[in-house]
């Protein structure tokens, strides 16, 4: 069996696990979340437990049963705890600004980039330089910090552009003195 898929998810008090279909539903203090489950996957809660359980031994299922259960699990958190993506700019001139549910980032092109931000995210821009995304959806989160990275990738040479905090960028030397 697979070590993932085996481990119970502990539900903390608030949240409500129920199946509905071939779904199961999340709901918690932070909001509600609901995830599909493939065929030959089951779940049931156990007082305080939840466990995910699989219906064969099929490859498709012995593969997906660590996932779901991991799914599963930040959907718990998710609604409990939430999650946060940190990002910085670095580079001269370089800044945020949120207007509404827009992100507007100066970046050294000769025109704004806006970024619409979507349902079911808030995003709090510190210092001009410093940019949170919070949400309840970890999939989410994490893909809109990386559309928003994307804009302008942190560069070898000096480092600018915008990046996770505590990314390490590999620098590489420039041009040699010729001699």
């Amino acid at each position: 069996m697979s070590r993932i898929g085996k481990a119970p998810i502990p539900v903390p008090q608030g949240v409500e696990v129920k199946q509905a279909g071939s779904a199961v539903e999340v709901k918690g203090p932070r909001g509600t979340l609901s995830q599909t489950i493939p065929m030959g996957i089951s779940f049931q809660v156990e007082g305080e437990m939840l466990h995910v359980k699989r219906n064969g031994d099929a490859k498709q299922v012995r593969s997906l049963h660590g996932l779901v259960r991991t799914l599963i699990a930040n959907m718990v958190t998710g609604v409990t705890q939430g999650f946060e993506k940190r990002l910085e700019i670095v580079g001269i001139g370089y800044r945020a600004n949120l207007q509404g549910r827009n992100l507007q980032l100066s970046l050294g092109y000769s025109h704004p980039v806006i970024y619409s931000i979507p349902e079911g995210i808030e995003v709090a821009v510190e210092k001009q330089t410093n940019i949170t995304i919070t949400g309840i959806d970890k999939q989410k989160v994490g893909q809109v910090a990386a559309e928003i990275r994307n804009f302008k990738k942190p560069e070898p040479y000096k480092g600018k552009g915008i990046r996770y905090v505590g990314e390490q960028v590999r620098r590489k030397a420039g041009k040699a003195k010729g001699g």
